[in-house]
């Protein structure tokens, strides 16, 4: 999970400091001000090349006692340690989640197995706000069949604390009592230093670099959450919080930066979670993103199994894909279903990248054998749906 500045040091030769802070970029004179967090120290360090690599924080909702003990926001490894902590410690019986995205239903679906009972708060009609409506509901009726206390349309307006503790969250409709609760309200670009530098930053205030990783001052790069995107499909810069995507732009920073030339041509925003039996995945634009670009498209969509009918495990599974009218051209996917369903985004996420139509993805030599799928693999399935709607 994690390296020791110890490995870095005899494996790398790299000096790295934990515990230490940087609290000011000085681009006229080149160098960062650190300072040791242990002992208080400050000093100036020079650079030739600075990498910003300072990834993104919890969004926090702007309401009273929000900060009380007992909240939490879960976005890095050690957020998570200090829950899973507090939950062995405490035993907590009633959890609160706040948002219904990657987190939020990851959290959940934790919380649950450890016996709690669980409401999560989301704002929109369903779910998954990354995915197009009908299917972000077949994922709030999942958590709904598995007991989780779901409340759609409604905001967060308060926190009941005592002696300084969570006791209860308030939303617009009622009081839902909690012995802890997690924010899944999503993430932005940790850039606030970049900026007060002087750095230029884009989307969502994520820094602008090129396909280099290489920001708008000569001999200053950025990689990771903190940094904007450019999008494959639209053709514009987005925002992603993406692992997938962060490691790639690392990489090719770190390869710049050595002096070697590489380039991270964009994304598409795949991604994939699950909610204890529902595997969740999507890639490209959703509907809405494709209807605020002003593009008209059409849909396929079809719900099938995974497998043969006839086949032991044969489960549920949802496809929906998105093309350009008339020309056919692959837009994004969506799928939600049972076990082994969700890693089929991958085969819509490599046809997005090599821009296929959806005539082309119809005869996509696909493996098949009882075990694995049917004749026809529900993507394909989904793929003939908007042949024929073209």
């Amino acid at each position: 999970m994690a390296r020791t500045p110890e490995a870095f040091k005899k494996n790398q030769d790299i000096d790295a400091y934990v515990r230490h802070e940087v609290t000011e970029i000085d681009l006229s004179d080149r160098r960062v001000r650190v300072e040791n967090l242990d002992t208080g120290k400050e000093w100036w360090e020079p650079f030739d090349q600075l990498m910003v690599a300072t990834g993104a924080v919890a969004l926090r909702p702007p309401i009273e006692n929000i900060d009380a003990e007992g909240i939490y926001g879960i976005t890095t490894l050690k957020s998570g340690m200090i829950f899973k902590g507090v939950v062995d410690r405490e035993k907590p019986r009633r959890g609160v989640v706040i948002g219904g995205g990657y987190i939020g239903l990851e959290m959940a679906e934790a919380m649950l197995m450890r016996g709690m009972e669980v409401s999560l708060v989301e704002m929109a009609p369903e779910v998954m706000g990354t995915l197009d409506p009908d299917i972000g509901a077949i994922v709030s009726q999942s958590l709904i069949d598995h007991k989780v206390d779901l409340y759609r349309e409604e905001a967060l307006t308060g926190i009941e604390v005592k002696n300084g503790k969570v006791t209860a969250v308030i939303t617009e409709n009622r009081v839902l009592p909690a012995d802890i609760v997690v924010l899944g309200t999503g993430v932005r670009p940790n850039s606030d230093l970049a900026k007060a530098a002087g750095i230029p930053v884009g989307v969502r205030d994520g820094i602008i670099v090129n396909e280099r990783q290489q920001t708008e001052i000569e001999g200053v790069w950025s990689a990771g959450d903190c940094v904007q995107t450019h999008h494959l499909i639209s053709k514009k810069p987005f925002y992603v919080a993406l692992g997938t995507v962060a490691n790639k732009q690392g990489m090719v920073a770190g390869i710049n930066i050595g002096g070697d030339d590489a380039v991270f041509p964009g994304a598409i925003g795949t991604a994939i979670t699950k909610f204890m039996e529902t595997e969740i995945s999507r890639t490209g634009l959703s509907q809405k993103e494709i209807e605020d670009l002003g593009w008209e498209f059409i849909t396929g969509k079809v719900k099938t199994r995974n497998k043969p009918g006839y086949y032991p495990g044969a489960a549920e599974i949802t496809v929906k894909i998105h093309a350009e009218k008339g020309s056919g051209k692959l837009l994004g996917g969506q799928i939600v279903g049972k076990q082994e369903s969700g890693k089929r985004i991958d085969t819509i996420a490599t046809c997005l990248h090599a821009g296929f139509t959806v005539e082309q993805m119809v005869f996509l030599d696909l493996s098949y054998a009882p075990p694995f799928s049917p004749v026809w693999d529900p993507v394909a399935v989904a793929a003939r749906k908007a042949v024929k709607e073209i």
